[in-house]
């Protein structure tokens, strides 16, 4: 039987679900993480941290995992390996070491988390969530878009008919 938790190599995508979106982080090693972050976040800060959507502004941190996860799950998830190599894994720390406490510019859309991370394991910012809410977003105002359309010629009909 698999392990229910898998253990993280230095280089690793940690994915940690939040209420309602996922935290990215990059371990590196000795149970440590380097992730970004809002400025007036705390380690463990989890689900009740909803600066990240108000915020222009965000710091790379390194903090222990548990201590960014909190009371809240995590895995290893390199996703994107199978669409692009990683970079060799001590590059990957090189870089990520030389970024903590510097203060970088953060959009949910466009600068977020997993970006910040994808852009360390494979040298470009990647983030599936954003896409996939966009997509959500998009389908479901087309699916408004459409039941407008047919309620109107509906009531265009209805008129017409009289």
């Amino acid at each position: 039987m698999p392990p229910l938790f898998e253990e993280p190599k230095p280089g690793d995508l940690i994915q940690i679900s939040r209420f309602g979106y996922q935290h990215w982080a990059l371990y590196v090693g000795n149970g440590y993480v380097i992730h970004l972050a809002p400025p007036s976040e705390y380690a463990g800060a989890g689900s009740s941290s909803i600066m990240s959507v108000l915020t222009d502004r965000a710091v790379v941190k390194k903090e222990h995992l548990r201590d960014v996860a909190g009371g809240d799950r995590y895995r290893v998830n390199n996703k994107y390996d199978g669409r692009c190599s990683p970079l060799p894994v001590s590059e990957i720390l090189m870089e990520a070491e030389s970024l903590v406490g510097q203060e970088m510019l953060y959009s949910v859309t466009s600068e977020n988390c997993e970006h910040f991370v994808t852009k360390l394991r494979y040298g470009q910012p990647m983030c599936d969530q954003v896409r996939n809410a966009m997509l959500t977003v998009g389908v479901a105002g087309l699916g408004l878009a459409t039941l407008g359309l047919v309620g109107a010629m509906v009531t265009r009909s209805r008129r017409q008919n009289q």
